[in-house]
């Protein structure tokens, strides 16, 4: 299901020389088709694919995974801008989704962690406070009750302690639990914290929910998920970004060549 269809830039007027709309990607871009279930944003570092996507999640109001507020999020300023320049237009606009950026994986996984230890903190104090008083255990079963059903929720969701798993096991936890159908997600390279096998089964979880009626535009440098069948990809690299095929996208092609001969890559790189 398409659910974002196409976004329109306009460039504000005097803005022409400030950050992000002095990035060639950014600047020569009028409008970008998102007319496929799955989008991918590909090209090299600074290119511009992650600050479109960024702003997209600004402009679509969209919550973040790790992120409390996009609007007040200090690393996302010129998302803002750009957000401001940016229309969307939706065929189906959905209350449901998110945003991820790989970086901001690692910093929910320590806040999950901080929360659980407080709550076991509020349980501990409390039932010391009902012992001191010598309160009913009934009444103190009562109390903690709200707290209990939370912390146990938070279990299921996501394990005893997820800093504990490796990023990739904690990755693919939180992103399963978190992906419903009919939804819009906007992932910014994904496979950061990821295995190739970890990429494999993430690939898995984005061919079933696209099933189940879920869009995704993603900013990847992973060739397992441009793999992504019937998915629109886009390079960066060019101005304005362009439309085109798995084969011919740089991230393929050198990494089949590097696999099939990596002693020739280091031996021009002098390590042979």
């Amino acid at each position: 299901m398409i659910h974002l269809a196409e976004l329109r830039l306009r460039v504000p007027a005097g803005a022409e020389r400030a950050y992000p709309f002095t990035v060639p990607a950014v600047h020569a871009m009028t409008t970008l088709a998102l007319d496929a279930p799955v989008t991918c944003f590909v090209g090299d570092n600074g290119s511009g694919k992650s600050t479109l996507l960024e702003g997209i999640a600004v402009a679509a109001g969209l919550p973040a995974i790790g992120t409390d507020d996009l609007a007040r999020d200090p690393s996302l300023e010129a998302a803002g801008a750009l957000a401001a320049a940016l229309t969307l237009s939706w065929t189906h606009r959905t209350p449901r989704g998110f945003f991820l950026r790989a970086e901001d994986f690692f910093g929910f996984a320590k806040r999950l962690a901080r929360e659980r230890a407080d709550m076991l903190r509020q349980l501990d104090e409390t039932a010391r406070e009902y012992a001191a008083a010598r309160r009913a255990p009934d009444a103190l079963g009562r109390a903690q009750g709200p707290l209990r059903a939370s912390l146990a929720d938070m279990e299921r969701r996501y394990g005893v302690d997820l800093d504990a798993n490796s990023h990739g096991q904690a990755f693919l936890r939180v992103f399963g639990d978190r992906l419903v159908p009919e939804g819009l997600y906007l992932l910014d390279e994904p496979e950061a914290a990821l295995s190739p096998q970890s990429q494999l089964a993430l690939l898995a979880m984005l061919i079933d929910m696209v099933g189940q009626g879920a869009q995704f535009v993603i900013a990847t440098h992973s060739p397992i998920l441009l793999a992504l069948p019937g998915a629109r990809l886009y390079t960066f690299d060019t101005a304005p970004p362009e439309r085109v095929a798995y084969e011919t996208l740089e991230h393929v092609w050198l990494t089949r060549d590097f696999l099939g001969d990596p002693g020739r890559y280091l031996r021009a790189l002098g390590m042979g």
